[in-house]
């Protein structure tokens, strides 16, 4: 009897983990996080007020001018540069210290001080106003022309911030594979 009391415990607990891991992994399937009673439209419109930065540290005044796919890609950014920031604080909790190559420093440079210097710039210049007709027209192509370069160093960053994480991948499945191969070596 007791033995049947025992399967029936564990087959109810089993059935409740079960359920609940499965309830959690259908609610993720479909992009719904359990618990969070807002659901945010990844392809709505941003509020500035509502953006976190995670890494970046940018004026929010200075992002006003921008157009929503340039803000989605600025959260982008701001989230990949969060993931290498995590797998580099990550290297230092294990003591190791990589080296800083020519392409981490130049990112760290255009995301720290030339990515809010650009954003200012543009800011400024798209908030000047001029009343006379023929100095809008200018001023319009002048807009035109900020835009396109920002857009230029927001998709230059971005693809910069690609290349490392995908070298931080390799780097990693390198490792991988070298201690695969020491163990499979010493098995024997």
């Amino acid at each position: 009897m007791s033995i049947l009391i025992g399967v029936g415990v564990v087959s109810t607990v089993t059935v409740l983990y079960l359920g609940r891991k499965g309830w959690h992994a259908f609610h993720q399937a479909v992009g719904i996080t359990p618990g969070v009673l807002v659901y945010q439209d990844a392809t709505a419109p941003l509020s500035l007020s509502h953006i976190k930065w995670q890494q970046l540290n940018l004026n929010k005044k200075h992002l006003k001018n921008l157009s929503d796919n340039q803000l989605h890609q600025l959260q982008r950014i701001d989230e990949k540069v969060n993931s290498y920031q995590a797998y580099q604080k990550a290297l230092q909790a294990q003591s190791k210290t990589p080296a800083v190559t020519e392409q981490q420093f130049v990112l760290h440079k255009m995301l720290d001080t030339r990515l809010p210097e650009m954003l200012a710039s543009y800011y400024h210049l798209t908030n000047i106003n001029i009343n006379a007709n023929h100095v809008n027209e200018a001023k319009n192509g002048k807009k035109s022309e900020a835009n396109e370069l920002l857009q230029k160093v927001l998709n230059n960053i971005e693809r910069r911030l690609d290349k490392l994480l995908a070298q931080m991948e390799a780097q990693q499945l390198q490792q991988l594979r070298v201690m695969d191969s020491y163990i499979e070596s010493h098995d024997s």
